[in-house]
């Protein structure tokens, strides 16, 4: 896996992941397991979508 997330994008992934996390462990809601797919592509650097649309947010050296 190439990583396609720049360190921008990754910082609101990982942000927005554990809020929606929270939010849903709050309100005993099945939305906490959504924050997942945002925070685990923001701790990994890379998203299978960004794949096939060819978009990286990455800077190149």
């Amino acid at each position: 896996m190439k990583c396609n997330v720049g360190s921008v994008d990754r910082l609101v992934r990982i942000v927005i992941g554990l809020l929606i996390a929270i939010v849903g462990v709050v309100f005993d809601s099945w939305w906490g397991l959504v924050g997942i797919v945002p925070l685990a592509t923001g701790l990994f650097k890379f998203c299978p979508l960004y794949l096939p649309l060819k978009i990286t947010t990455e800077k190149k050296d």
